[in-house]
């Protein structure tokens, strides 16, 4: 059987599975410091998901780590079911997650400041260049 680029089991998927493992730690690391991520709903459900997605991601690629050093890809069907499966779940949860932080954003950021800290607000905000 040929081998996909990025399947279970591979440097491939070794190699993204340690990417989504930084890059959600550096996701929940970004929302816990520094500001009050507690006050807004959206943000919270961003750092559960995150919290999630870590331990995941991490037993992942510990278990493509091993494949890739016995040299032997995982093919059992109830395995690689789980695994598309939690993936599946996961993804969904942190595009809603994704989406709702941005949409917090933009709110807080178009209405005037009024319900938005300065020092909150101007993290997020890009400095405008005309």
């Amino acid at each position: 059987m040929d081998e996909l680029p990025g399947s279970v089991g591979t440097s491939a998927s070794f190699s993204l599975r340690l990417g989504q493992t930084i890059f959600s730690s550096a996701s929940l690391l970004f929302m816990s410091m520094g500001v009050e991520f507690y006050s807004y709903t959206a943000f919270c459900y961003l750092v559960t998901i995150m919290g999630l997605v870590i331990p995941w991601s991490f037993t992942l690629a510990l278990v493509d780590g091993y494949s890739v050093l016995v040299r032997r890809p995982i093919r059992q069907q109830g395995v690689l079911i789980i695994i598309v499966v939690g993936d599946w779940v996961l993804s969904i949860l942190t595009l809603a997650a994704a989406c709702s932080s941005a949409s917090v954003i933009d709110v807080l950021l178009h209405s005037g400041g009024s319900n938005c800290p300065p020092k909150f607000c101007s993290r997020y905000q890009f400095p405008h260049q005309y």
